[in-house]
């Protein structure tokens, strides 16, 4: 048995960290949408940038997993190559609809922030957010228990660390606030411990508070 087998075996609950960021801000993004009244172009373009952030990092996301992870999953796991094919397959139908969502909130900020803009960019958000419950469920069920014993720790901490490069550096604050919105104590203690400690200093002086003032800006009360 060479070393590299020996090694084999990860954890990958921080997968299911980030995939409660997304199911969360997708689900919450109609709700968004449809809060902006009619005419009011500024809350729009607040809205529509956010938009425009959660759908990059939800590109981002799925391109590191079809770099990093599908093929050396299957060599290691063939049984798995169904799933990960249709792993594969369900990435371009959401990224499919991802690109449609700048087109349909650039209509919907140009053309006065009009209620019919509005609800179809709600809608397609409705859809994206659906696909993306079933596909993350499919993918926590099927893929990370297969993935925790065919990667070895520094091959799955690779994933991690591309997905951090990808978050441009003026947000990382911000963003730290989403992802510890619904940690629980214990996944708190895991995700500031791999924060250096000036970073964590930052985001109790300075992040949070933005954090907070963005959400109140953007989600619609209640």
């Amino acid at each position: 048995m060479t070393d590299d087998v020996r090694r084999l075996g990860c954890q990958t609950d921080d997968m299911k960290m980030i995939h409660q960021v997304f199911r969360r801000e997708f689900g919450l993004a109609p709700s968004m949408v449809r809060h902006v009244a009619p005419g009011d172009t500024a809350q729009a373009r607040r809205v529509t940038t956010y938009l425009d952030e959660i759908v990059t990092a939800l590109h981002h996301h799925h391109q590191n997993e079809d770099r990093l992870l599908w093929d050396t999953m299957v060599d290691r796991a063939p049984a798995c190559a169904l799933h990960v094919d249709q792993m594969r397959q369900q990435h371009a139908a959401v990224s499919t609809l991802l690109d449609e969502v700048e087109g349909l909130g650039r209509a919907w900020t140009t053309g006065g922030a009009d209620e019919r803009s509005r609800e179809r960019l709600a809608a397609l958000l409705d859809d994206i957010s659906a696909r993306l419950d079933d596909h993350l469920g499919q993918e926590e069920t099927e893929i990370l228990p297969v993935a925790a014993t065919s990667f070895t720790q520094a091959e799955w901490d690779r994933l991690r660390e591309a997905g951090m490069a990808s978050i441009p550096r003026n947000r990382l604050l911000v963003q730290l606030g989403y992802i510890l919105e619904d940690a629980g104590p214990d996944e708190r203690k895991q995700i500031l411990a791999d924060v250096p400690a000036p970073g964590r200093v930052l985001y109790r002086l300075v992040g949070r508070r933005r954090y907070q003032r963005e959400i109140r800006t953007l989600r619609p009360p209640g």
